[in-house]
């Protein structure tokens, strides 16, 4: 496989890459910058394309991703054991010798990522918490292969679940109701079609013996089937750790030499740092908006208000589209637009006072999120220009709405009587 690129073959410009058909928004870069696997590049290849490419001599490392994995093991000429038995390899390595060695970091990153999960939440290795343990793994695809892998090798009995096999979402309850860890490896989920779950809420809650609730998915940060864990008091956690363990594995196979494992975490909080959104909630008048912007200035983020797209959408602001269509129509269009925003990554969000009036909502704010509410006196808050403070009264709405705004968020702060104190504090609150 060494030698020049056939002739129009298309190139890798750096000596380590990410190849695949639809690359969209990666952190493959950024992590493997950070590892010294550097400098990486993305390339979008079509299946044409594919073979020419893996044939030319002048990549040292790729990772690959769908729909190219059984490609990138077909063309290796050692393959490790795992890659063998799967059929699929998501990493190639040049050999000093010109010759490619494909491995599966996939089963190596989930591994590591079950373990740190069973050790931290149910407080044993994961081969001692799931041995014997039904483990449901839902989907059929490349990612569910190494998922299966990594769970057969703790000892657990792995159930698939597709939608039509002899397990399958239809009858998910009816078999496999005694399930202990149920993994979705399926896209639903994924941004840009979020908080949905192949596993609702109401499922997970008639399965008693459910210790986890884990995702493939890293984007957003907690995807609707945590979401639904997590209202159930059920422990969960999305891809990062996954994406981030898999490519450090990768790396060492690139740079030929060990690397430090304490890395993985370091830049899983990293990104998490990075993408994850501060969404301010509380009463009208309490400071949203003037904070946001300051906390926006203080970290480089882009600040949004979520009236303000009302507005800017719908040619008008909130006050007449109450007083024309209703508050149920201003509702419905107040849900669509935060999760429009709630949906991107690395933003400062301003909610409207009333976005705790309907329950859907709280899964908007929370999945890419910390959702934090600002408390300001009441007798501190204005209802001019606010059309729910003025019909109903600032106790009224208090009475209404406290028990949301505390109950969603993670982190609560009291006024410090500036937005720019009070911007300061919600920096030491969520430990950006």
């Amino acid at each position: 496989m060494a030698g020049n690129s056939p002739a129009g073959a298309p190139s890798l410009a750096t000596p380590f890459g990410l190849i695949g058909r639809k690359l969209g928004h990666s952190w493959s870069r950024q992590i493997h910058e950070q590892l010294g696997s550097a400098p990486y590049s993305h390339l979008e290849l079509e299946p044409s394309e594919v073979a020419g490419f893996l044939a030319e001599g002048r990549w040292r490392g790729l990772n690959v991703t769908i729909p190219y994995k059984a490609d990138a093991a077909r063309a290796a000429e050692a393959r490790s054991e795992r890659v063998e038995r799967l059929g699929v390899a998501n990493t190639l390595v040049r050999r000093a010798d010109g010759s490619v060695f494909a491995e599966n970091t996939d089963v190596l990153g989930f591994s590591w990522m079950l373990d740190r999960f069973c050790r931290r939440e149910l407080a044993a290795e994961a081969a001692d918490a799931l041995a014997e343990k039904k483990c449901l793994v839902l989907g059929s695809g490349g990612a569910s292969q190494a998922v299966q892998a990594a769970l057969s090798e703790t000892g657990a009995r792995v159930v698939v679940v597709s939608r039509s096999g002899a397990d399958n979402y239809a009858n998910l309850l009816e078999r496999n109701a005694d399930a202990a860890l149920i993994v979705n490896t399926t896209p639903v989920g994924m941004y840009p079609a979020c908080p949905a779950t192949p596993a609702p809420e109401s499922e997970l809650a008639r399965m008693p013996g459910l210790l986890g609730a884990l995702d493939v998915v890293y984007n957003p940060c907690r995807t609707g089937i945590c979401l639904a864990a997590e209202r159930l008091g059920i422990p969960s956690e999305s891809g990062l750790a996954m994406l981030v363990a898999q490519a450090f594995f990768a790396s060492e196979l690139f740079q030929g030499r060990d690397l430090d494992e304490a890395q993985i975490a370091q830049i899983e909080a990293d990104i998490h740092r990075q993408t994850q959104n501060i969404v301010l909630i509380g009463m009208p008048g309490a400071g949203k908006t003037s904070t946001g912007k300051r906390l926006a200035r203080m970290l480089g983020r882009t600040f949004v208000d979520v009236d303000d797209e009302i507005a800017r959408q719908e040619g008008t602001g909130a006050a007449r589209i109450i007083e024309e269509q209703g508050e149920d129509a201003f509702r419905e269009i107040e849900t669509r637009v935060t999760g429009e925003l709630c949906a991107r990554s690395g933003l400062v969000v301003a909610c409207g006072g009333g976005v705790v009036t309907r329950p859907e909502n709280r899964d908007l704010l929370r999945q890419n999120g910390r959702v934090v509410m600002i408390d300001r006196p009441l007798g501190e808050l204005s209802s001019s220009g606010r059309p729910m403070s003025r019909a109903k009264g600032v106790e009224q709405l208090a009475r209404e709405r406290m028990g949301a705004y505390r109950a969603w968020s993670d982190v609560r702060i009291e006024c410090t009587g500036s937005a720019e104190g009070d911007a300061r504090k919600i920096l030491s609150s969520v430990g950006f």
